[in-house]
């Protein structure tokens, strides 16, 4: 028999033993679990501006964590080599992973704090197909008067945000576009993401990123029609709109013109208070 997976837009029906497109979620005995809980490929000490989260504890560092799979399929993935990966390639080698439980990944965030940092910030990868691994860690953390931040790409269900909303400090999330065709092409949900966003912004620090992608949604229009729905939400969400380069399955065009973006920002800035340019 099939169960549905409810953690993202995807609501993959899952036969026993098989996994989702997410390559974290599986069905074991007709229940939904997550193979990726305290595995972790990916652990830094990183400067909150490169989440980015430029208006959360400017000039602070935070504790990054991430580990492998994702519930999108974008050909221009920038992290492509966690974020595409699943349980064959670990086995294969082909994936180094530690194990981290959330007791010792505050252990380690706790022992950062003279290096500046605040806290654990759940990114690389999308980390809310593991957000039972999240919302452990979270609570933990805010027990230690740590913060903890969110780098997702805002497709996880309305059960899953209400589970770990109470825990996080901030978010940012990964607006790919403003059109259905754009999110069909990801395999993910425009108006999930929104309202992800809209819920988000309602308990905690947002801040928003844009990759913009040199003829797919680069036009005016486009990030004018974004900026001024995110005002509606909030007009003191910061922007930020990012430079493509080509990597993964995107390596057929060129890297986002840098005039292009800066007019880009100018077209935002009519709607919003604080919009950013990343990546140049």
């Amino acid at each position: 028999m099939k169960t549905a997976c409810n953690v993202c837009a995807n609501h993959c029906m899952l036969e026993e033993g098989r996994t989702g497109m997410c390559k974290v979620r599986y069905n074991r005995g007709g229940t939904i679990k997550s193979n990726a809980y305290g595995k972790v490929t990916s652990v830094s000490l990183d400067p909150i501006e490169k989440k980015p989260l430029h208006y959360f504890y400017p000039g602070s560092r935070i504790l990054s964590l991430g580990s492998y799979g994702c519930n999108f399929s974008c050909p221009f993935c920038q992290n492509h080599e966690i974020s595409m990966a699943g349980e064959e390639e670990i086995l294969r080698g082909e994936l180094p992973i530690r194990h981290l439980s959330p007791e010792e990944a505050v252990k380690m965030a706790l022992e950062s704090r003279d290096f500046g940092n605040i806290g654990l910030a759940y990114t690389y990868n999308e980390p809310l197909i593991n957000y039972e691994y999240v919302r452990d860690c979270s609570i933990l953390a805010r027990e230690m008067g740590l913060k903890n931040a969110v780098i997702t790409n805002g497709s996880a269900s309305g059960e899953v945000l209400d589970e770990i909303l109470p825990w996080i400090d901030a978010f940012n999330v990964d607006l790919k576009g403003f059109t259905p065709e754009f999110y069909r092409m990801v395999h993910g949900s425009l108006e999930d993401v929104k309202r992800f966003i809209v819920t988000a912004a309602g308990k905690s620090h947002v801040e928003v990123t844009t990759l913009v992608i040199p003829g797919l949604n680069d036009s005016e229009e486009e990030i004018e029609k974004l900026a001024r729905w995110l005002a509606s939400v909030r007009p003191d969400i910061p922007l930020h709109l990012n430079r493509f380069f080509p990597r993964y399955r995107m390596t057929d065009r060129e890297a986002t013109n840098i005039e292009t973006l800066l007019r880009l920002a100018d077209t935002a800035r009519s709607h919003l208070r604080f919009v950013k340019v990343g990546n140049c």
